[in-house]
């Protein structure tokens, strides 16, 4: 009987102490986070002119796989590589009023951030102009690259430059110098009032770095001189 009690005690503890036994489940890993969509812009529409220097921006709302809460980044600047901005706003809403300086290009775009830091790529750019005080001409808006896009390798001893340009001033006629070389900035005058957005450059050397930049003009005077692009030869 003594046997039988101690064999009971001795039992009572194992299940009591014992360890290696689970608390529970293996908690469900948390569902990664995904950055918000893409906002789209709406206004000021492209090439506009603003008759109001105190300029309203909306866009379109992004949306968020986990719902979590978005702030929109509104950035405006003064060229279209945005390495001179002017202004950056964070809000939660989608619009946003700005009062800028009047008789100037702008060059504006926004991106969405949700709660966990989670940010989509920015939107396409959109210009526009505030008009100024007797303004009788608006200068072209800075040329936009269309191909070979900047900092690329491509093949061959020929490459075909194409650009966008655009003028608030819908009557103006556009024309563009082009300046294309081994120096940076490029000092040779390759092409001159052209009348559509293309070169052909030829007899490129291999292994080569090339730069090349548009001047846009207007027929009333105006140029617009663009940033310089690159790209370089296998």
């Amino acid at each position: 009987m003594r046997n039988i009690l101690y064999l009971a005690s001795m039992a009572f503890l194992f299940v009591s102490c014992g360890g290696g036994g689970s608390d529970g489940a293996t908690p469900t890993p948390e569902p990664a986070n995904t950055a918000p969509s893409v906002p789209s812009l709406v206004a000021p529409t492209n090439s506009l002119l603003c008759i109001n220097n105190v300029v309203t921006f909306e866009w379109g709302a992004s949306t968020d796989a986990e719902n979590n809460p978005i702030v929109y980044q509104l950035q405006i600047a003064t060229d279209n590589q945005f390495s001179q901005i002017v202004s950056t706003n964070e809000v939660s809403s989608r619009t946003q009023a700005v009062t800028l300086d009047k008789g100037k290009a702008y060059y504006w775009r926004v991106k969405a951030t949700d709660s966990k830091n989670a940010s989509s790529a920015y939107s396409g750019t959109y210009s526009f102009y505030t008009e100024g005080a007797a303004v009788a001409n608006h200068l072209p808006f800075l040329p936009e690259i269309i191909q070979p896009e900047t900092n690329t390798t491509i093949s061959g001893v020929t490459a075909t430059l194409k650009w966008f340009a655009s003028d608030v001033d819908a009557s103006d006629v556009l024309t563009y110098d082009v300046y294309f070389g081994t120096a940076n900035p490029p000092t040779i005058k390759v092409a001159e009032n052209r009348t559509t957005p293309v070169y052909e450059a030829t007899s490129l050397q291999a292994a080569t770095q090339y730069y090349w930049r548009v001047v846009v003009k207007d027929n009333k005077g105006g140029a617009t001189t663009g940033q310089v692009w690159n790209f370089r030869t296998n």
